[in-house]
């Protein structure tokens, strides 16, 4: 359900190009429409929707899958950070509605140590198969089960 952007709601401001993680998300610099975000490759969307869920101007929505959302569907996704809930809406051809809601389930921002705070891994570390500071993110005090020969 790759995103697309209403020119008419977006106002510019960017949210959406820095929150996307693929970097398909672009603003474009139009005279005659105005700075406006816009999806510059659907085929390469994560589907995410950090941008959906961003945008204050509601502006970006996605195409749902036909399995689902037969054609002529409108499909919307709302962030709501006071009630920390994301709502589906979907409103079908045929003027049926459905809502879903589910709690944001995200680690709040700022609160991940950045890996500069981290120290250097040792030589032996380095040539673990184990990911930088795994046992202790994890709060496994004999590490990571591995796999031994029989």
């Amino acid at each position: 359900m790759p995103t697309f952007v209403d020119p008419n709601k977006c106002d510019g401001c960017g949210k959406c190009v820095d929150i996307c993680p693929s970097d398909i998300m672009h603003l474009s610099n139009s005279i005659v429409s105005g700075r406006k975000a816009f999806n510059i490759e659907p085929n390469y969307c994560w589907e995410c929707y950090s941008c959906v869920k961003e945008c204050p101007q509601h502006a970006i929505d996605m195409r749902g899958y036909a399995d689902f959302a037969p054609l002529n569907h409108k499909l919307t996704v709302l962030r709501d950070k006071e009630k920390n809930v994301v709502s589906w809406k979907i409103k079908y051809r045929n003027d049926m509605k459905n809502e879903f809601q589910f709690p944001i389930r995200t680690t709040a921002w700022g609160s991940i140590s950045p890996p500069q705070s981290f120290q250097n891994p040792s030589d032996e570390e380095f040539r673990s198969q184990l990911l930088a500071h795994e046992p202790g993110y994890l709060k496994s005090e004999r590490g990571l089960a591995t796999a031994t020969k029989p």
